[in-house]
């Protein structure tokens, strides 16, 4: 992969500085976040612009020098029926495409693989549970972050890894998650993935990556003294890719 690509991936698929947006969505649950953002901004911003026209007009009309004697009236009961009503239609319309969102991230559709994350104070192992090695033995390895003195030109501070997790692209995967030791989270952005690791406890959830690249993420659970150094890299691949690489590991 030449510098000019590897320059796109990391532009696409980790934090720019000063970032305020999203990040590009690579699975079909962040296209549905990304989605019900823009839609619920919509809402945000008619009710933005409602309330502060109404404040406006109230601090201008009953300012103290035009309205010498207060007025009476505590109660308007169409007022308040109004006001009671188009919030609660606002939040059922809402509330549609939030359920299903909502079930489509704990959903867990018939997997291809299987992967098993394992936080440590402070890096992260991997487990391909559906493979046996000549020795018997699962695919796994450790990942732990590259030191900024030994970083090439090119990649990014705090966010690479010696060993990259390889997956496939347009394939089912379930990903469980859990630590050793204290609570870690395994969060990549683009995936909309942000699964906590707990000691003695297995929390899953799926992938369904849509196309290729390289994908940077983090810890996101406070774990200690070195939780900003211990970061996720991911690189989907085609299914031909990935299977090379498991024969090698093989």
């Amino acid at each position: 992969m030449n510098l000019l690509k590897t320059n796109l991936i990391i532009n696409a698929d980790a934090a720019s500085p000063w970032q305020l947006g999203f990040q590009d969505p690579a699975t079909p649950v962040m296209e549905g976040i990304i989605n019900f953002h823009n839609d619920l901004m919509f809402f945000i911003v008619i009710l933005a612009i409602f309330v502060t026209y109404i404040l406006g007009r109230c601090l201008y009309f009953f300012e103290e020098k035009k309205n010498k004697i207060s007025s009476n009236v505590v109660h308007g009961t169409t007022l308040e029926i109004i006001w009671t009503i188009t919030p609660a239609i606002i939040l059922m319309i809402i509330a549609v495409p939030s359920f299903s969102l909502l079930y489509s991230v704990d959903e867990i559709i018939d997997p291809a693989i299987t992967l098993k994350v394992i936080g440590h104070q402070w890096y992260w192992s991997y487990e391909y549970s559906d493979y046996v090695t000549q020795h018997g033995d699962s695919i796994e390895f450790d990942s732990y972050m590259i030191p900024e003195s030994d970083l090439q030109q090119g990649q990014l501070r705090l966010l690479e890894v010696d060993n990259r997790l390889v997956l496939p692209v347009n394939t089912h995967i379930r990903v469980v998650v859990t630590s050793t030791d204290v609570l870690h989270c395994w969060a990549i952005p683009s995936f909309a993935t942000k699964l906590d690791a707990c000691p003695g406890r297995l929390n899953q959830t799926s992938l369904y990556i849509k196309r290729e690249g390289t994908y940077y993420g983090q810890c996101s659970e406070i774990c200690g003294i070195n939780h900003g150094f211990m970061p996720i890299v991911v690189d989907a691949v085609s299914l031909n890719d990935y299977i090379d690489w498991i024969s090698e590991k093989i």
